[in-house]
């Protein structure tokens, strides 16, 4: 199969029938978990990943005590994936989180000062947990359009006198005002391609997957796989990227 995909992507064919830089159909669910303050279940082809928030008060960090607290997990579960075992985060599962974390963070696509209660004692923490359902490719793709989609519909809780939460009630929405889109481009040869499919995963030279904002500022990077890649595919690379981020984003309300 492997040598078979190979050999399509070689041709500008795809094992799947699609064009080189076509998504597979994508389905977003919002606010699907009833006792999270936000939440999505993304489908892109047959990948599946849902992301939960939940919120919480909490100490600011030293560095940043005006803001709120921002923190990404993802769990890679056992029945998305043969490869997949239980237990803590393996190295992939830390990998997409800190990526997808990167995106929300360097885009300051949520306005953390606004999640602050008492400046430097007591902010209100957000948590985006992650859990892969089914891994038929391109989780971290998958998993970024989850959690922006959880993030737009998640509702800050309500507070009692003590600064404590009141679990079940909530006032007004978290303030999210950047949507930072995540599109990963793949490199076999000569050809660029996106979305992979899980058989394609494992021939790429290299992938570059790219966050980008609403203005086609680019907020994070994170590069795959043992090839190098050279300036001028670069740059295609970036064009394809934002390209099909303003594609992608108007998935998201």
């Amino acid at each position: 199969m492997e040598t078979y995909a190979l050999e399509l992507i070689r041709n500008g064919k795809r094992i799947d029938g699609r064009e080189l830089t076509q998504f597979r159909d994508i389905e977003i669910k919002e606010g699907i978990i009833e006792n999270a303050e936000g939440s999505a279940y993304v489908r892109m082809g047959n990948t599946q990943v849902i992301a939960g928030i939940k919120m919480g008060v909490g100490t600011p960090f030293p560095d940043t005590p005006n803001e709120g607290i921002l923190s990404v997990n993802a769990e890679f579960t056992p029945l998305a994936s043969p490869d997949f075992e239980s237990g803590p985060p393996g190295e992939n599962a830390i990998e997409l989180a800190r990526v997808v974390d990167r995106g929300i963070r360097e885009s300051k696509s949520i306005e953390m000062e606004k999640l602050v209660i008492a400046p430097g004692e007591k902010v209100l923490s957000v948590f985006i947990d992650i859990y892969i359902i089914d891994n038929q490719g391109n989780l971290l793709d998958a998993a970024a359009l989850a959690a922006l989609s959880a993030l737009l519909n998640t509702r800050i809780p309500k507070l009692d006198a003590e600064g404590k939460i009141i679990r079940g009630e909530h006032e007004g929405k978290l303030p999210v005002v950047h949507k930072p889109i995540t599109v990963s481009v793949c490199k076999v040869g000569d050809k660029l391609f996106l979305d992979p499919a899980k058989e394609e995963e494992t021939i790429l030279d290299a992938k570059l997957s790219i966050a980008v904002m609403e203005d086609e500022k680019i907020c994070a990077m994170q590069k795959q796989g043992s090839e190098g890649i050279e300036f001028d595919v670069l740059e295609k690379m970036v064009d394809l990227a934002m390209k099909k981020s303003m594609e992608l984003r108007k998935l998201v309300k």
